[in-house]
């Protein structure tokens, strides 16, 4: 088994931050409705469900490795409530996340099955860093006002 206790560390430190970013998704997903831009509000909600789902498995990852799970204070998150500063905030926040991630898979200190855990998620959050980032071009290329009456 390779470092369990840095495993659980790791594991507990990417909980409490995703916990975050799922809290600051589904605030966004509110503030979208609100708004009236009902797809965007869809996709922030899968978002904040989706990175949930990883934070349940982390836990019972930890568990597994007969680590305690600990609840620790989630860091304030801004929470821009135009659509394109938002997607630039959020896309930011992958891209400072995203290194973090393949940092840790490539650092050797995972079990088999926590790396492969960690591969999903990280696949994960490739997925939303470049569909953030196709959000952006496309307000480039149509506009901000086409781009909003698309998520209507």
């Amino acid at each position: 088994m390779k470092d369990v206790q840095k495993t659980i560390q790791f594991l507990q430190k990417a909980a409490t931050r995703l916990s975050a970013v799922a809290l600051n998704h589904k605030i966004a997903s509110k503030i979208f409705e609100s708004q009236g831009f009902s797809k965007l509000a869809e996709k922030y909600a899968e978002h904040s469900a989706s990175e949930m789902g990883f934070v349940e498995q982390f836990y019972e990852r930890i568990l597994d490795l007969d680590g305690e799970i600990q609840q620790e204070a989630v860091p304030a998150e801004q929470v821009p409530h135009d659509v394109e500063a938002y997607f630039q905030y959020d896309l930011q926040v992958s891209l400072d996340g995203v290194p973090q991630i393949e940092a840790a898979i490539n650092s050797g200190i995972f079990d088999i099955t926590t790396l492969e855990l960690m591969k999903a998620y990280y696949q994960d959050e490739e997925e939303d860093l470049n569909w953030t980032k196709a959000q952006l071009d496309l307000i480039k290329l149509i506009g901000k006002q086409n781009y909003l009456v698309n998520q209507l």
